[in-house]
């Protein structure tokens, strides 16, 4: 067995810890240091995870929030490559998800409301008019309690949450566990686990936002995407589904081959146009439904790095920073413009509960909710 400390003197000398970029091939650990305070007083922590081969992740308690990854080029330059922010003070106050667990439901569900079992549930309508990201307070502004340790796989933090009955709307007491490890790979994998004692729907993602050149260099329109996908879910004005699976063939979202961002992200197409760009969910060709498969191969060539993402999940969320806007002073006091980063937010396809032709997001008394996604870097 290994074992391993944590450290504390940056939480004991009351200064932020470091999110230092100096990675080198290592002994695998986990580290803790204070990051600091709610508005209420509750100490917050950040996690540091290194890889034996000088990956480094950082994480947070609160919101379950990736704070930083540290990810070499093919040079064996290292750059963070999520966007996000120094201090502690920028994720409690208001900001687009940056790197955030999301649930009780990631993404929409129409006019905040749902039936289940002939009740009708009424959620906070957080975003036009619709529900958004599980509501006022999701579990992206929740402080999880927190446990680690080092396992064959890797450095490993588990963060776990219990949701009562009636939270933001939603029925049942929901225990969520979600487990961080960062593998020999250079890859963090994220598995997600949750029991409820009544029914009630459960999405759960991570909203990271990727820039492989760097977190704060430039926007990611040079950066090549594949999905593994061929059809998407249209939406409407307020980005809600219709319930239609489209094909992409013929269409800006045909992403079956390598396509830069930027090469048909402003195109007159009425679902982009709908989108500001693409903010769509895609549906993954899936050989079994719950297989750990590739979803999305991402290519940024000025550094060379790639970033592919394996889910679970029937679908993938794909959104390029259509309303980043510069009013977010990120990590290094950079400025985050507009498409400044992706994400690829691994989930059941927003409005499911709505929509019953849809693979069902309903967890019942007795079931598990067990979904993991794999987001693994390389170069080339």
């Amino acid at each position: 067995m290994k074992i391993f400390l944590f450290t504390l003197t940056l939480g004991i000398l009351g200064m932020s810890p470091s999110l230092s970029h100096d990675t080198h091939a290592a002994e695998p650990s986990i580290t803790k240091a204070l990051f600091g305070k709610t508005a209420d007083g509750a100490a917050v922590d950040l996690y540091t995870l290194v890889n034996a081969r000088g990956m480094k992740a950082t994480i947070t308690n609160f919101g379950g929030i990736v704070v930083s990854l540290w990810v070499p080029d093919r040079d064996g330059k290292e750059a963070d490559v999520v966007l996000g922010f120094d201090k502690l003070d920028g994720y409690l106050g208001k900001h687009p998800y940056f790197g955030a667990l999301v649930g009780r439901y990631g993404n929409r569900i129409a006019e905040g409301q749902f039936e289940l079992d002939g009740k009708t549930y009424k959620l906070a309508q957080n975003n036009d008019g619709n529900h958004l990201h599980g509501g006022l307070k999701g579990f992206d502004k929740q402080l999880w309690a927190a446990s680690s340790s080092m396992t064959g796989d890797g450095p490993q933090l588990v963060l776990s949450y219990l949701s009562s009955d009636g939270e933001e709307g939603y029925p049942g007491s929901l225990s969520v566990q979600v487990t961080y490890t960062l593998t020999e790979e250079n890859a963090l994998k994220i598995h997600y686990h949750a029991t409820t004692d009544k029914p009630t729907p459960v999405n759960l993602t991570n909203h990271s936002y990727f820039n492989l050149a760097g977190q704060g260099e430039g926007d990611i329109l040079g950066h090549q995407v594949e999905l593994f996908a061929d059809r998407f879910t249209p939406v409407d004005q307020g980005l809600i589904p219709t319930g239609e699976l489209r094909s992409v063939a013929g269409t800006p979202m045909d992403f079956r081959q390598p396509a830069a961002i930027g090469a048909r992200v402003d195109q007159d197409d009425e679902q982009l146009v709908l989108g500001k760009g693409y903010d769509h969910n895609f549906v993954l060709k899936k050989t079994k439904p719950g297989a750990l498969e590739l979803a999305a191969r991402v290519y940024e060539p000025t550094h060379g790095r790639v970033l592919e993402v394996l889910t679970t999940e029937p679908g993938v969320q794909f959104y390029v920073g259509n309303f980043l806007d510069g009013t977010n002073i990120g990590k290094g006091n950079r400025v985050y413009q507009h498409r400044y980063g992706f994400c690829l937010e691994t989930q059941h396809f927003p409005n499911s509960p709505n929509l019953l032709q849809f693979p069902s997001t309903i967890l019942r008394p007795g079931e598990s909710y067990d979904t993991t996604t794999v987001y693994r870097f390389s170069t080339r």
